[in-house]
């Protein structure tokens, strides 16, 4: 391999080690917030989840399985814990009875809009590694 293939090689190796750092830093930071206000990862995840599809403010236990890449039995549980915690309602769907919607309470709405304004400082690091990453092979 010629030096400047093995210099590229050595950069794209760089790049993708410090995304990956700063992924972990990420999902640590995310980890202890959620721990800190009382409440596991995936719990604020499923709340995020719950607020992600656009012209609504639910999302099916189907949906929220396969954005937390579980299986739907994984995301029932889920739920249940975070109804224990009043952090969410199940609600029958109006236009398909077969579907249930999960729905925020308002300490689940108070605990997600507290811990999405503390991502936001860490997701412009991650973006930032990310770009790089993403120009060590000219994708940018």
């Amino acid at each position: 391999m010629p030096p400047k293939d093995r210099s590229l090689e050595k950069h794209r190796y760089e790049a993708l080690s410090d995304f990956r750092y700063k992924l972990r830093c990420f999902l640590r930071f995310s980890e202890d917030a959620a721990r800190e206000e009382g409440i596991t990862a995936l719990q604020y995840q499923l709340m995020l989840h719950t607020q992600g599809f656009a012209g609504r403010q639910w999302a099916s236990i189907s949906e929220l399985a396969e954005c937390l890449q579980t299986q739907v039995h994984g995301a029932v549980a889920l739920v249940t814990r975070c109804e224990e915690h009043g952090l969410v309602v199940r609600k029958p769907s109006e236009h398909d009875r077969r579907q249930v919607e999960v729905h925020l309470l308002p300490a689940g709405r108070r605990k997600l809009a507290k811990l999405a304004a503390q991502h936001s400082a860490q997701l412009a690091a991650l973006h930032e590694a990310v770009a790089l990453a993403s120009s060590v092979d000219g994708v940018t």
